[in-house]
This record gives C-alpha cells, sequence and structure tokens, in this order.
C-alpha cells in the first residue's frame, strides 16, 4: 500500500500546517458523494486516529483511514494550477471513472 505527493503538493501540506501553528498531518479519505460515487475528503489532523495507515513522503505524513486505503492505494497527490485555479488534484490508479466538474470519483 502506497500513498504520495508531489514536492509542489508536500510544500504547500507544509505551508499550511505552518500557518496554523499545529497539526501532524493531511488526513485523506473517501466519503460516499457527487454522481461518480465517491469524493476526497482532505483535513488537517492533530493526531493519528486508530485506524489510520501512515506515510511519509517528501516531508510531509499523510493519514488514511483503513476503510479508505484500499480506494486511495497507489495514488499521488499533487498541487496544480489550471487557469486562475490551484488546487490539490489526486492522480488515482484505482479511480474508473470521474465525474465532469471533477469533483467525484469512480472505482
Amino acid at each position: 500500500m502506497s500513498l504520495t505527493v508531489t514536492p509542489k503538493a508536500a510544500s504547500q501540506i507544509q505551508k499550511a500546517l505552518t500557518q496554523r501553528g499545529s497539526g501532524y498531518g493531511l488526513r485523506i479519505a473517501v466519503k460516499t458523494s457527487g454522481c461518480s460515487g465517491y469524493a476526497y475528503a482532505l483535513e488537517f489532523a492533530e493526531a493519528p486516529a486508530p485506524d489510520d495507515h501512515q506515510f511519509t513522503t517528501e516531508g510531509v505524513t499523510l493519514l488514511v483511514d483503513a476503510q479508505s486505503l484500499p480506494m486511495v492505494d497507489g495514488t499521488q497527490l499533487d498541487w496544480v494550477r489550471e487557469g486562475l485555479n490551484e488546487g490539490f488534484k489526486f492522480h488515482n490508479p484505482n479511480a474508473t471513472a470521474n465525474c465532469g466538474c471533477g469533483e467525484s470519483f469512480a472505482v
């Protein structure tokens, strides 16, 4: 099982943790949502939960709960700029379809 971030994404995560003044890492979860079935949920965590799997990549800690892990295994989190917008983008090899608006995916 693996989960990675690009250097750009790691920089943004570290920047946000510094601005917050605290935090253990970034929690990535998958929730039922959207027209394709699932959506990513991101939140900063103060500590790992008992069922979290931890991944350290590019100097940042990612936390994923056991239920979400099979759906994000092998995923790379990137930070991209598209036109005037910028934000995290998931490169998930498990996704079989993506919503047209980019908010949800299917596995």
